[in-house]
């Protein structure tokens, strides 16, 4: 009898365990897959932030979120936060959306997919000008001249190397988008004379160039090689701990590639090859 109710307490045991072990990964499965919504693409999204995004939709942020819910077969829904602190905890944290379209590669907040574009700070100047040929912070024609630069952004470590800060015109990093834009200051600063040069972010600069400044180029700095690095990778970002979605995402980024490229450049953001060292261009 003894020996009957040890295996019968023991076969019990195993039972429960089995249930306990089939209950935990049907809970991991849930954490993985069950908290994006399968019917929307839900994007968190800042409402003034072009020309990535915007309310009206007419950034290429909002481009990129329609071409992924169309392979998706999906439609897109937004939640609106202005990108500043916060964000993430009151948008992706809060499960009022599942995807962030652009986030730099490392970030600790978010799970990022595999990165869909790198970019690089770029120079802009007069298309016309005596700047339109320098390619590098560490040119000599750019001794004496006014460079604009946001404040506290690696190139702005360079242009102290290169002894070129003290008569650097500095326009604010962390501001409310909703009222301010040092991006969209400074280029009309650039027109007005009031500085001979602007280095901004590429994906911000590109395409604000394109868009209002016919009479502005973009130089990619593509030759600066010392640190702090000037280019980025730039992912999609999800919720800790989603991987089943990450994937997903990786592989829509992967087969699609050429389409994001093309809406990237037609947008006017300036690409680079995965180490910043050449301009990519889009295949066909």
């Amino acid at each position: 009898m003894k020996i009957g109710t040890t295996i019968a307490s023991l076969s019990r045991m195993a039972a429960w365990s089995l249930v306990l072990l089939v209950w935990q990964v049907m809970a991991a499965v849930a954490q993985t897959s069950d908290l994006k919504s399968d019917d929307r693409l839900r994007v968190c999204a800042d409402p003034a932030n072009l020309p990535m995004s915007d309310k009206d939709e007419s950034g290429y942020e909002n481009a990129l979120a329609d071409l992924i819910a169309e392979k998706l077969d999906v439609p897109v829904a937004y939640t609106w936060f202005p990108m500043a602190t916060g964000f993430i905890r009151q948008t992706l944290g809060l499960k009022r959306c599942d995807v962030v379209m652009g986030y730099a590669q490392g970030h600790e907040l978010v799970l990022n997919t595999n990165h869909y574009m790198t970019s690089v700070y770029t120079l802009v100047v007069s298309k016309d000008g005596p700047l339109v040929e320098v390619t590098s912070l560490s040119d000599e024609r750019l001794d004496g001249q006014r460079v604009g630069i946001v404040a506290g952004t690696p190139p702005a470590s360079h242009l102290a190397r290169h002894g070129l800060i003290a008569q650097a015109r500095p326009y604010q990093l962390f501001v409310d988008r909703r009222r301010e834009s040092p991006a969209i200051d400074m280029l009309v600063d650039l027109e007005a004379g009031e500085i001979d040069a602007a280095v901004l972010w590429g994906p911000i600069g590109g395409p604000l160039v394109k868009q209002n400044h016919p009479d502005l180029t973009v130089i990619p700095l593509v030759g600066e090689t010392e640190a702090p690095r000037m280019f980025f990778r730039i992912t999609m970002g999800v919720r800790q701990g989603e991987k089943v979605w990450q994937r997903e995402l990786n592989s829509l980024i992967r087969r699609h590639q050429n389409e994001i490229d093309a809406l990237l450049h037609e947008a006017g953001v300036p690409l680079v090859n995965d180490m910043g060292t050449a301009v990519k261009e889009p295949e066909g």
